[in-house]
């Protein structure tokens, strides 16, 4: 037996991660969330970035856009609502992320570019650049696009008028 096949096999003994769990209950809580609100999706679990990640889809997505809310709004609310759902569950705090019907990977992409154009400017003038206001998971997003770049970002503010600066290359 193969060392991965043997960590496969302790695994499938040991059951479900923590993460596969707050998957799992997440999934459930959306389950009965859809089922009351009457609207067809099905649900993909994952764990990506040390996270639980549960997605909501339809075959088409329009059907989900009252869930996503405007800029995301309502879909931050079920979020949290998820979260606390799961932490009813296990007695630990969740950092589920939930996406419905991609918003949240559109919005990621949106923000890459966008990151991706003021680094540049940060490049090329050597001045700081602010965003306009960004929620959580969006800051999250710029942040790391930065640090990715090299360069360093500040959130400043507070919300909802919380913003993220890009600084220039200290010498």
């Amino acid at each position: 037996m193969s060392r991965s096949e043997a960590a496969a096999a302790t695994e499938e003994k040991s059951g479900p991660t923590r993460l596969e769990e707050e998957g799992e209950i997440a999934a459930d809580y959306l389950e009965e969330f859809l089922d009351i609100a009457d609207l067809d999706g099905d649900i993909d679990i994952d764990v990506e970035h040390g996270r639980a990640a549960v997605a909501i889809i339809a075959d088409d997505p329009a059907e989900l856009s009252d869930i996503v809310g405007r800029d995301g709004e309502v879909l931050e609310a079920l979020q949290d609502l998820t979260r606390l759902a799961v932490q009813a569950r296990t007695g630990d705090r969740s950092r589920l992320m939930l996406d419905i019907a991609g918003y949240r990977a559109d919005r990621r992409r949106e923000l890459t570019t966008l990151t991706e154009e003021a680094i540049a400017k940060v490049k090329d003038g050597g001045a700081a650049v602010s965003l306009p206001p960004l929620n959580a998971f969006e800051r999250k997003v710029v942040h790391d696009v930065v640090a990715a770049a090299g360069l360093v970002s500040e959130s400043q503010g507070a919300d909802p008028q919380r913003y993220v600066e890009i600084l220039p290359p200290q010498d």
